[in-house]
């Protein structure tokens, strides 16, 4: 979608409507928007939880994420700690542009090791393997660490 053109009144909320679009998925019982720009706060806040973190600070992360109220909706519903760590990781991926199956973040979730199962994106992995392929032979920083006086070969 384009952007309206500057000058016509618009408020905010409609601005991004217009250019984000609004999908919505239903979990646990609850339609959610499908994050797709995080508030600021939300990956500080994000990175602070842990298995000692008080459910206060996993309900302002998912309500952040989601939506005011959700938390207290999916609770209600019976979520388990299993399936909050499968969405939040689900919306965290949609809303760094990854457009994650719920089974996939299902699989990191209970991975030995999350970090290694949630691999980047493979534009960002063929990206990054086309700068290393880019550059040329290493040069030596000084001719003085190579321990002997060595004629080049050029």
């Amino acid at each position: 979608m384009t952007a309206p053109r500057a000058g016509k009144a618009q408020s905010w909320e409609d601005f991004k409507r217009t250019v984000r679009g609004r999908r919505m998925e239903t979990i646990a019982g609850v339609e959610v928007p499908v994050p797709t720009d995080p508030p600021l706060l939300f990956e500080e806040m994000a990175a602070n939880l842990s298995e000692e973190s008080e459910e206060a600070d996993f309900a302002e992360v998912v309500d952040l994420l989601f939506g005011q109220g959700v938390f207290a909706q999916w609770k209600a519903n019976g979520m388990g700690a299993v399936d909050l760590m499968t969405a939040l990781t689900w919306g965290v991926a949609q809303s760094h542009g990854r457009d994650m199956s719920f089974s996939e973040a299902y699989e990191v979730v209970t991975s030995d090791d999350p970090g290694k199962a949630l691999a980047p994106p493979a534009n960002r992995a063929a990206r990054r393997q086309r700068s290393a392929a880019s550059g040329g032979p290493s040069k030596p920083t000084s001719r003085a660490s190579t321990g002997s006086a060595r004629k080049t070969s050029r």
